[in-house]
């Protein structure tokens, strides 16, 4: 016998109703912060990023591809990485099938990691992605757009992210167990994998000049999780403990 409060079909429809306004509040709510995001100033971009794809060098307008908007995902896989960070890839498992539609509503989407263009090629083949994917292995993209974070940041104590300083070093005591977590999920130390960061940003390309109009991090991320507008709609909802989700293809080995 369920745990859950049970009612009648006349007593769900009545509650039904009263969340369907809470609802459509929210939905407004979104439609309001969308036009806000718009509204944003757009910073003109003058530094030369240089990315390897796979079509050869580019420039970050070259990540364009021929389109005036183009949307960037910066997915945590950096250099010392045996393999893309699972919560990443879950996020990315989404992209494939948006790219199309997105790319004929004039936005380019993308993926961009520090990782070299070879690992990331065949990061990609194991996942069965068919999304871009770019390498900003010999830029200062990711520090410039705070997902990665020097050395000398890191030893400070002054990781720059999701606009705050953050320290990511651990307590005394705590580097052998999270070093190993961390050589579990992605083959390297806690430092290594968090000197990388994740989170989107949005450019447009407007008269030959590239500007930056909008980027988030962290939770300002989660409507990207393609399976936890779901969950959010099931009847335990995330009904989470710890983290449950894995890269797609290692299930099985759980």
């Amino acid at each position: 016998m369920t745990s859950h409060k049970t009612g009648t079909r006349e007593e769900w429809l009545a509650a039904r109703l009263e969340l369907l306004q809470a609802e459509k509040a929210l939905t407004r709510r979104n439609d309001e912060l969308a036009r806000q995001r718009q509204e944003l100033p757009w910073v003109r971009i003058d530094k030369d990023y240089r990315f390897d794809t796979d079509e050869g060098p580019a420039s970050l307008a070259d990540l364009f591809a021929g389109r005036s908007q183009l949307l960037v995902y910066h997915f945590m896989f950096g250099p010392g990485y045996a393999a893309g960070c699972p919560s990443c890839s879950a996020i990315a498992d989404g992209f494939s099938g948006s790219v199309v539609h997105l790319a004929n509503h004039d936005v380019t989407l993308t993926a961009v990691s520090r990782a070299p263009l070879a690992k990331i090629q065949a990061y990609k083949r194991r996942m069965g992605w068919s999304f871009p994917f770019a390498s900003s292995y010999a830029s200062d993209f990711n520090y410039d757009f705070q997902v990665g974070h020097t050395k000398q940041a890191w030893d400070a104590g002054t990781v720059k992210y999701n606009f705050s300083e953050q320290d990511l070093r651990l307590p005394a005591g705590e580097e052998s167990s999270r070093n190993s977590w961390t050589q579990a999920l992605v083959g390297t130390d806690w430092e290594t994998y968090l000197r990388e960061g994740f989170g989107m940003s949005a450019f447009a390309l407007e008269d030959g000049s590239v500007y930056h109009t909008y980027s988030a991090y962290g939770r300002g991320l989660d409507i990207l999780w393609g399976m936890y507008p779901w969950l959010d709609r099931a009847p335990l909802g995330r009904n989470e403990t710890g983290m449950w989700w894995h890269r797609h293809d290692e299930y099985d080995n759980q």
